[in-house]
Order: structure tokens, then sequence, then C-alpha cells
């Protein structure tokens, strides 16, 4: 059954606003609603659709549903389901973002904040197991993710380098593999006509920016174009990069803010890569106030979500026969591999900057240690976030309710 575009916008402005707890979550409501209850998409059709989407880099959710709004209504229904997918959610990131920029550095403030940092260490470490379950299955595997953690950790080798030599191993060490009967051909022609002119939607506004010598919006959206198009294997691989690049390299955001950032991303619907859009906002706002804040956020959103929409119009008709290739899904295997150490290195550094008020880092040629000062513990931290772990990984608390008591443990111990 084909919905009119009024049920299904519907039926995606209620999907976005109750998009909480991840990818696998959002994932699941859609198929829920989607497959099982409105039977508006089969079931083979839907998975061939999501393991499409996990090929690209980007929030596979929102590609997801992008697909399924294009499969419905064709680009008015991509387009429809795609941004709605992520619109209540970006509105909810940017008023906590201008709340946050405004009373951020209250003491009570501070003291809830400290609280969600300390949460989101194991909320880090969480999807770290979560991920390694899925992508750890074979000794190959587990030296692409050994690989990748020395060479972000000891050695600050670029992200874009790791995953794109991971990509290159395991589409050369993967065999092609017969196309399924019946699957459409492949036209290179409308293919590149399609991304042409997605990539013209892209980048034209970056390029008024460029021209007008817009700075630090320009700087933004170069900055979050790059971006875009690296984040494979889901927000967290591209955490540990995009946080260290904005922290440490453009000072842009204190390491603080960055983690509080990740927290507030991860108690509103939609992607967890909102988390650019309070990335942006906060770089703006402590060079121009609210308004260049206001401008940067929706130059941020643009880069980070408009090339999704491009690589869904342009791949969907091809599905079957792009997910029936084996180096593809061998290049995302590897990938996905690498994305474990990336996300080993997210943990390893945000517990090392939350747990501990000092942080050296002791260089021996090309080699790079961060080592604590055992002495600067914060044992509130450490509590909290011990207490955050055993509420998601043993107790399976829903994660809203852990960032709350988090937040709140560390409130009553300041006030104490």
């Amino acid at each position: 059954m084909t919905p009119s575009v009024s049920d299904l916008t519907r039926t995606f402005a209620r999907i976005g606003c109750l998009s909480f707890g991840g990818p696998a979550a959002q994932i699941a409501l859609m198929h829920r609603t989607l497959v099982d209850e409105k039977k508006w998409v089969d079931e083979p059709d839907y998975l061939r659709a999501l393991s499409f989407c996990m090929l690209l880099p980007g929030p596979e959710a929102m590609q997801l549903a992008t697909w399924i709004g294009w499969r419905l209504h064709g680009v008015r229904g991509g387009l429809i389901a795609g941004g709605l997918f992520v619109l209540p959610g970006a509105v909810v990131v940017l008023a906590l973002s201008m709340v946050y920029a405004a009373y951020g550095t209250l003491p009570l403030v501070a003291a809830l904040f400290t609280g969600i940092q300390a949460a989101v260490v194991a909320v880090v470490i969480e999807a770290l197991l979560r991920v390694s379950k899925r992508a750890l299955k074979s000794r190959g595997a587990y030296v692409i993710a050994a690989l990748a953690f020395a060479g972000l950790y000891f050695l600050n080798a670029p992200f874009p380098l790791i995953i794109m030599a991971a990509g290159i191993y395991g589409f050369l060490t993967s065999r092609d593999g017969a196309v399924p009967s019946g699957a459409p051909a492949f036209s290179a022609g409308a293919a590149a006509r399609t991304a042409l002119l997605w990539a013209v939607i892209w980048l034209a506004p970056l390029g008024v920016l460029v021209l007008a010598d817009a700075g630090l919006l320009a700087e933004i959206g170069a900055f979050f174009a790059k971006l875009a198009v690296l984040t494979f294997g889901g927000a967290y691989a591209v955490l540990a990069w995009m946080a260290q690049d904005v922290v440490q390299v453009k000072g842009w955001l204190s390491l603080r803010q960055m983690i509080d950032g990740l927290g507030l991303a991860e108690t509103t619907p939609g992607p967890l890569i909102l988390v650019t859009e309070f990335v942006g906002y906060m770089a703006a706002h402590r060079e121009g106030g609210v308004m260049l804040g206001l401008a940067a956020a929706v130059v941020t959103l643009w880069m980070t979500f408009v090339p999704s929409f491009g690589f869904i119009f342009t791949g969907a008709p091809f599905i079957a026969r792009l997910t029936a290739m084996p180096r593809l899904s061998g290049a995302l295997a590897a990938i996905t591999a690498a994305v474990v150490g990336v996300i080993a290195n997210l943990s390893l550094w945000f517990a090392l900057h939350v747990l501990f008020r000092s942080v050296e880092t002791l260089t021996y040629g090309p080699v790079r240690i961060a080592l604590p000062d055992l002495t600067s513990l914060n044992p509130v931290a450490l509590v909290i976030g011990l207490g955050a772990g055993w509420l998601l990984l043993v107790r399976h608390v829903p994660l809203l309710w852990v960032l709350a008591l988090s937040a709140l443990a560390s409130a009553a111990a300041s006030l104490a």
C-alpha cells in the first residue's frame, strides 16, 4: 500500500520526535512502524536498503528514512522523510546549545555537566562493546582494529588515512560475486548526473561563503563538508577525530564543552552526529554571539546532512546490484573493524580527560603517549562513571535515565 504524502509526513514527523537511542533503536522503530504495522515496505527490500546505507558515509538511519520516502513518493518523499527524521532533533540540539552557551558556566550547571561527562565515558565504552561484537569476527578483523587504534593513539595518524587504508585493504582482499537476476542495470550516466546535481546543491552555499570571505563561517562549512564524506561506521567513529581537531587544532571548543555536547546529543532524538550542530554553534557564538552562532548551526546542518540525500538519490535505483558486490561488502567489513580501534581510542581519550584533571603527552620520535597525573584523579567522576557503566551494561537502564541520574549525582556531590 502506498500512503499519501500527508500520511508519509505525519508518520515521519512522529518517528523524528521518537527516534531516541541511537541508530539501532531508530532502525528498529522504523522497521516496526513501516514494515510490521503499516506494511509500506517489505522485509527483503528494507534489509537490502539498510545494507546499502551501511556502505555509505553519514547517518545510516537517516539515509534509510530517506530511501523509504524515495521509494514511496520519489525525491519529494525522500526529502520529507529524511528531513523530518533530522529536524526535531536539530531544533532541540540548537535550543540546548543556546542555553548551554548562556548558562553553562554557572556552578550548578557545570556540576550537572560533570556528571554527564562521566556518564558519556560509559556510553562510549558501551558503543565500543556493541560494535566489537558485530565487527570482530575473524583474526584479520582484530588485527585491523589493533592497527587502527595504534595508528591513532600512538602515532596520531590522520583519521581519513586510517579509514581509507582499511577500505582499500578490504576491497582488494575480497572476491567479486554474481549479480542477482532481475537487478536493474547500472546506468553510469544517470548516476553521474544525479551525483553532480546534488554535489552542486551541497557545495554551492560553501562556495558563496568562500567568495564572500565569510571567515569563520566558511571555515566551519569546509570542515564539516570534509567530515560528512568521512563518517563511515557511525558517529562514534568520527567523533575522536572531530573532537581532537576542534579542541586541539582549531581551538573552537574546550574538551569539556566537546564532551558536554556529546552528552546533549545523546539525550535528543535524531542522529548522534547532530553533535556537529552544537560544535558549529558554540564555535561561532564564541566569536560573534547568538546571530553568528545561528548562522553557523545552519551551515553545519547543511554540510552534514545534504550529502546523504545525494547518496540515496544517486544509488537508490541500483540497490539490489550494489549490495550484491562482495568487494564493497569487504571494504565495509574492514572499515567497520577499523572503527572498533577508532572508538577504542575515543574511549581512552575521553576517560583520561574526564577522570583526571591533568594529562601529559610524552613524545618519543613519532610516538606519542598520553599519561595522566594519578594525583589529579577526580573521585566523583570515577564513581559516577562506574555507576553509569553498571546501569548501562549490567542493569540495561535506558540511556536518558542514566544521564539524568549521573547529572543529579554530580550536582548533589557539588552541593555537599
